[in-house]
């Protein structure tokens, strides 16, 4: 019943374009929830907020060393949103890694807000706009709330079903005083007061309603007992400073080395002209298609090595025709440059999902369109 009220509550706030936090709370929890333009952009509570976040970044970043330094961060964002938008920024991590952390928190927090069935609902609105940073972590739409609302009522669904309603899997399971750990050696290293339930299924690659289910005998046979344990420490280790364009030469390669052949695909002459100022003296060809399906047989026949993709084309959507070149083998990996002026979240997230490589915003920065046709093509 919480979900369906809370739906009902963002749906409102979502016709409106609301910008605020609504707030969910009883006598021991509280619940914030960020808004922006009436969409979701991130969850969070008093209970394990850096678990909750280390466990999705373990799933969807693991190798990204992140680190928060509090003299730069606005009090007026969550600080694990400003962290990732400055992961998106110095380019550590995709967007669409951004939006997949956001949305494992969030189903997260859904889970455990359904176990409640007393929590009061506040709205605080803020200034309009003033969660600037969160157009780098994109926010949730209505149909990927609806989303994480079943998977959560599922998983709590389930979770009833098992007989553990009255067990919270924030909660972590010890050894109780005398039991030899040698007992239970599949969960030995689980048991010393550092995994939560939810830790543990992570761990295990299970739900976490299976991992509870086959440690719940041992409770029952008295060898283990539940126990609150303390949240993690947030690290405090300074972000580094986004990395510098290199500098790159521009003269062109000897005779014996094969150029490179960078496609654009854009009826611009204006752009067309504008990237062989770029590419040409830095080594490269360019062959220039401003009408995508006539010069397909261009590209077939020349097989370019990169291809750079405007967005907005006359009779053609950028996107269509980027599922289509990744759908054709000859270019199912070849590196594909999205090019446009709308540089917003949800474009880069479609981009993402139709197979572009990258996403540049138009009209490109010389060094910057450089620095990422290298990165795909080598010096």
């Amino acid at each position: 019943m919480t979900l369906t009220r809370l739906t009902k509550e963002l749906d409102n706030l979502s016709k409106d374009d609301s910008d605020g936090v609504l707030i969910l709370s009883n006598h021991t929890v509280v619940w914030n929830l960020y808004l922006t333009c009436g969409k979701l952009l991130y969850a969070t509570s008093e209970v394990h907020p850096v678990r909750r976040w280390d466990r999705a970044l373990k799933q969807h970043c693991p190798n990204w060393n992140w680190g928060v330094d509090s003299s730069e961060l606005s009090k007026d964002l969550p600080w694990e949103c400003q962290i990732l938008a400055q992961g998106i920024s110095q380019r550590q991590l995709s967007a669409i890694q951004a939006k997949l952390v956001i949305r494992n928190i969030v189903q997260e927090c859904f889970f455990e807000l359904n176990s409640y069935a007393d929590l009061r609902i506040d709205w605080k609105p803020s200034q309009k706009h003033i969660w600037h940073l969160s157009m780098a972590v994109i926010p949730l739409s209505s149909w990927e709330i609806l989303s994480i609302v079943n998977k959560a009522t599922n998983m709590q669904q389930r979770w009833q079903a098992g007989g553990l309603g009255d067990i919270s899997p924030t909660l972590a399971l010890v050894l109780k005083p005398g039991v030899d750990p040698q007992a239970l050696p599949i969960f030995q290293k689980y048991l010393n007061s550092q995994f939560t339930l939810w830790d543990i299924a992570l761990e295990q690659e299970k739900s976490v309603t299976e991992v509870t289910l086959s440690l719940i005998p041992w409770v029952k046979k008295g060898m283990l007992e539940f126990q609150n344990i303390p949240d993690l420490q947030v690290p405090t280790v300074k972000q580094t400073v986004a990395p510098t364009l290199p500098e790159f030469k521009t003269q062109r390669p000897k005779f014996d080395q094969k150029q490179p052949l960078i496609a654009c695909i854009d009826d611009s002459p204006v752009l067309a002209h504008t990237l062989k100022k770029i590419l040409i003296p830095a080594g490269y060809k360019m062959l220039s298609i401003p009408e995508p399906m006539r010069g397909f047989s261009q590209l077939i026949e020349h097989k370019p090595d990169l291809i750079l993709l405007d967005l907005l084309l006359p009779n053609a959507d950028g996107y269509s025709i980027c599922k289509f070149l990744r759908d054709t083998p000859v270019f199912k990996d070849t590196p594909i440059i999205i090019l446009t002026g709308q540089n917003t979240p949800i474009d880069r997230a479609h981009a993402s999902l139709v197979g572009a490589s990258e996403f540049l915003g138009k009209p490109p920065q010389p060094q910057e369109l450089l620095y990422i046709v290298q990165k795909y093509l080598g010096q």
